[in-house]
């Protein structure tokens, strides 16, 4: 089979492979340095999630433009300028002095890269005939599974010899070298086939999705609907949502074509895509904090623990093509419950994890992740018309990428009520009327009234409420692909 692939199909691949690592190491080398970065910027735990929330929220937002650029700009020109503006964002990030800056660098990165993603699968899917799918989207999974790797490891090697600066300006390289073959396999496909853009709708869903968001990263701190921001903020995304609805039926060029979601693979496919998400970057923002605060880790120990994620994900493409071509159904199910049995081992972690632990969790979630991906991709777009590949990559990536940010803002909520629910209950069975729980505390340390006492006593408490936080959110993340997994048998196979 892979004799019938062309030098120029070799080239293509090679283009999206390395534009997709780009955007893979930046992702997922960031969350290896927020520690970091929240120690230099003096950030709380909440504030310093926005650096990747922001980031995801804006690459979602921009998202839906991905079509209608293509259509205007053609494949290379919306390449080779993301790629571009992404990695001068990239830089840019890198010499932010406050926390504001960075999140609006973040911000701008997220949107000038929101295309590289969507244009990669549309292009690997255009590119080549539906019998190699499976195959090619396996092989583009190779070099997108680099990024997961290489990410966390460069990333914490660098903070720590360096400092997390450069972990934003090692970028500049990597999107030099990726806009070589982009200049050369690509051309000016689509080019002129631009319908009139839909600004309205665009507007919609646009603040739909950045009401949403910043509903759930502001809610706990707000005291949800308590608060009036968080209530307009609500009113927003609903209200925002269904306009861009009653819009796009009513409309002679919505801002997606409704033949889009006549589909039902690829509406399934979507549903499935924002699941997908929900459980690709949660890890990697769960895992960093734990470990280095908990367990005192350096940031190159953590980099090498959540690179395991894209070690397993790697070990996944050498069975997956072939699982796929014989049941893809079977084969999404089969990585769906994987990464619910990885989620569901971390939920019983404690304070004396081990490294091998960590490194066999993050490996087996990366693996099942991995698996679910090819078939749901493959599943999503196999009936789904030609035409329509680009505009319905975008809305998969949309989907995919809303996931990711509404549901790492779900778990910092679980985390931060149900570490203060434990450290409540923790401190009020913690008492100078029981002598036998303080025994050894008080040997050690001195007597009740020994001020270093007080403050171990309290630091533990901290620490072991903590860690009853990140179990309950690693259980939630156990929780949501084992519900969804029945769910791949109304999936149509193309026959």
């Amino acid at each position: 089979m892979l004799r019938q692939i062309t030098p120029k199909q070799w080239l293509t691949l090679l283009c999206v492979q390395l534009c997709t690592i780009l955007f893979g190491v930046t992702v997922t080398s960031v969350a290896v340095i927020l520690p970091q970065i929240k120690g230099a910027l003096s950030a709380t735990q909440d504030q310093v999630a926005w650096i990747l929330t922001l980031n995801l929220v804006a690459t979602a937002a921009a998202t839906p433009l991905t079509g209608w650029l293509a259509s205007k700009l053609g494949w290379r020109r919306l390449m080779v300028g993301s790629v571009l503006g992404f990695t001068g964002a990239s830089v840019a990030c890198g010499t932010a002095t406050s926390l504001e800056s960075l999140l609006a660098f973040r911000v701008i990165q997220g949107a000038l890269g929101a295309p590289i993603f969507p244009m990669g699968q549309a292009i690997i899917l255009a590119k080549f005939e539906r019998k190699f799918h499976p195959m090619a989207v396996m092989m583009w999974g190779v070099g997108g599974v680099m990024g997961p790797i290489l990410g966390p490891t460069f990333g914490g090697l660098v903070a720590d010899s360096l400092d997390w600066r450069w972990s934003f300006f090692m970028i500049l390289p990597l999107g030099l070298v990726a806009c070589i073959p982009t200049v050369l396999a690509l051309g000016d496909e689509e080019r002129g086939t631009a319908r009139r853009f839909d600004f309205v709708g665009f507007a919609f869903i646009a603040i739909a999705i950045g009401a949403l968001q910043l509903m759930f990263d502001r809610g706990q701190r707000l005291d949800w609907f308590e608060s009036p921001e968080i209530i307009l903020e609500c009113a927003l995304a609903v209200g925002c949502l269904y306009l861009f609805v009653a819009h796009s039926g009513t409309t002679a060029a919505p801002l997606f074509e409704s033949a889009t979601f006549r589909d039902r693979n690829f509406v399934l496919g979507i549903g499935m895509a924002m699941v997908m998400g929900m459980l690709q970057f949660t890890p990697m923002v769960l895992f960093p904090p734990l470990l280095q605060d908990l367990r005192g880790y350096p940031e190159s120990i953590v980099g090498y623990l959540i690179a395991m994620r894209g070690v397993g994900n790697f070990l996944s493409f050498l069975v997956v093509a072939p699982l796929t071509r014989w049941n893809p159904q079977a084969t999404l199910a089969a990585g769906l419950l994987i990464q619910a049995g990885a989620a569901a081992w971390m939920g019983v972690l404690d304070m004396n994890m081990t490294f091998e632990q960590v490194l066999w969790t993050n490996l087996l979630h990366g693996f099942g992740f991995g698996l679910a991906y090819t078939p749901m991709a493959v599943l999503a777009f196999s009936t789904l018309e030609p035409r329509l590949l680009t505009q319905g990559n975008a809305i998969f990536s949309l989907l995919r990428m809303l996931g990711s940010s509404l549901f790492i803002a779900v778990t910092l909520v679980v985390f931060v009520r149900s570490s203060a629910e434990a450290h409540s209950s923790l401190a009020a069975l913690i008492t100078m009327f029981d002598a036998r729980s303080l025994s050894l505390w008080i040997e050690r340390f001195g007597d009740l009234d020994t001020p270093l006492l007080h403050g171990r006593l309290g630091e533990e408490i901290r620490r072991q409420a903590a860690m009853i936080g990140y179990i309950n959110a690693f259980n939630l993340l156990a929780i949501v692909p084992f519900l969804v997994a029945p769910a791949v048998l109304m999936f149509r196979l193309r026959r």
